[in-house]
Order: C-alpha cells, then structure tokens, then sequence
C-alpha cells in the first residue's frame, strides 16, 4: 500500500468524525440563522437577517456578551501571570521537579462540571461552613449576591485553578528552549535577577505568550459549565453572570424554546466576536513586538 493510502487510512476516521460533528453542525447553525426555525431544525421561512438584528437588540445577550469581555478581561491576564510564576518557580527548583509538574497540572483532567460543583457545594457555598467563609470569617452568600465582586471570585478562582497547570507546561518548555548562554552573558555584564528575566526570559518567551494570551482568551469567551454549574440553582443568574453560551443555550434548547433562528443567528454573532478579538489581540502583540 502506498504511502497515500496509508495517510488517508490514519487520517480518514479523524477528518470524517471532524466534518460530521463539527463542520456540518457548524454550517447547519449558520443555514438556521437566516429562517425561522422554532422546534425544528429544518428551515422553514427564509427571515434574512432579521435574526441577527433582534439578537444586537436584544438587551440580555448584548449584556450577555458585556459578561464575556469582563471575563476575560480578568482571567486571561491571571492566567498569564500565574502560569508564567509557577513555570519559573518549577523550572528553578531541583528537588521533585516532577512531582511538582504533575500536581500544578493534574486539575487540567478535572472535568469542569465537577470543579464548578466543589467550588459551589464546599468553598463557596454561602454558609457558615463554607471553606471561603471559614477561612475569611465571613457569612458572605458569594453566589447569590445581587452584586459584583463576590460571585465573579467563585467564577475567576475555578477557571484559574482548572487552565493554570496547562499554560504553566507551555512556558516550562519555552523555558527549556532558551541558551544558558544567555543568562550567562546577562551575569558578565551585571544585570540583576529582574534585569535577566526582563530582557532575556520575557523576549525569549515571546512566542509561547502570544500562544497563551491566544488560547485563553479563546477558552474565556467560550465558558459554560462553570457559569451553568456554579447559578443553575441559585435562583437565577446576578447581574452580569450569565455568559452567551448560557444564553443561547436557553433560548436555543430551554423548555418551550427551541429557537434554533435565534440560536444560530446568537452562535455566528458570538463566533465573529471572538475572531475580531483574537484578531485584534494578535495584532495589537504583533505591533508592540515591532
């Protein structure tokens, strides 16, 4: 057999199950956008784009997407800081280097339904024996305040502790990847553990933050499960904490809504969102490293 065909007997399952369940769905929302499509996934009258101008006037999920920006306008620069902290701190010590690895990173295989249960039912629980009301001192209610800060540290605090281990891999390897040469030339001339960091770790490591500031500002702007997870029983979502996807979610699959117009109309609004940004983000990363 040539070696053709055995690509394509490796490659083939992957790039059928790829356009099966996620290219034909994608393409099938966007189809559904332009007609009124209610309990039913056929289209039925073609409507235009009088879905996409109700959904930009549609006051919840235009704060909807305020929530996204606010989300990640707190997590991804977190999350940055804090894998690159725990990247150099693992990457200096020499003692159970890996065991260290292995514990920041074990709570990237932690399901995220679970993780924002723990923190819902045991540290943010709102009652006296509540591990964040124990430690504080504090009879705080931080999931059904009506308002900011205390429900948005539930909702920081569970995505850092889940995405912090992978980002930290990526700057470890990153950091393997630059010459001792160089820290070496940094300590002749003088400079200072900040001095070497600033000038040799940080434009070595340029590459591998663009990747990270990238990836998640990306899994910001796609959150669900601990936005559903952490408010589904909480009597409601407070102002400001239900993200897009939850708000497709129910009004696309919700009891005696099924409105998939909207929801496809909501989804490609949502998706062209997240290219300007990531778009802008790379550009904007681009013009300062010129």
């Amino acid at each position: 057999m040539s070696r053709a065909a055995w690509f394509w007997v490796f490659v083939g399952p992957f790039l059928a199950g790829l356009l099966l369940f996620s290219y034909v769905p994608i393409g099938w929302s966007v189809l559904l956008s332009f007609f009124e499509a209610r309990n039913t996934v056929t289209p039925t009258d073609f409507v235009g784009f009088r879905n996409y101008r109700e959904m930009l006037t549609d006051r919840s999920f235009v704060d909807s997407l305020l929530t996204f920006s606010l989300f990640a306008l707190a997590v991804v620069p977190l999350t940055y800081v804090s894998a690159l902290g725990l990247a150099l701190l693992v990457n200096r010590i020499e003692f159970a280097r890996s065991f260290f690895r292995s514990v920041f990173f074990l709570p990237t295989a932690c399901s995220y339904v679970v993780a924002a249960l723990v923190w819902k039912l045991s540290i943010f629980s709102g009652v006296d024996s509540g591990l964040a009301n124990t430690v504080l001192g504090t009879d705080i209610a931080w999931l059904v305040q009506v308002k900011p800060p205390w429900y948005w540290l539930a909702l920081i605090t569970v995505r850092l502790w889940l995405q912090t281990g992978f980002y930290m891999i990526l700057f470890i390897a990153g950091l393997q990847r630059i010459s001792q040469s160089l820290y070496e030339a940094a300590e002749v001339d003088g400079a200072s553990g900040w001095q070497s960091f600033r000038y040799v770790t940080l434009p070595q490591l340029r590459s591998t933050s663009i990747a990270v500031l990238l990836l998640s500002l990306i899994a910001a702007y796609q959150a669900f499960d601990e936005f559903y997870n952490l408010f589904s029983t909480t009597g409601g979502y407070p102002p400001y904490a239900r993200p897009p996807l939850v708000y497709l979610y129910y009004n696309s699959l919700g009891a005696g809504a099924q409105d998939f117009g909207h929801g496809g109309a909501g989804a490609v609004i949502l998706a062209a969102v997240i290219a300007m940004v990531t778009l802008l983000q790379g550009k904007l990363i681009g013009r300062e490293r010129a």
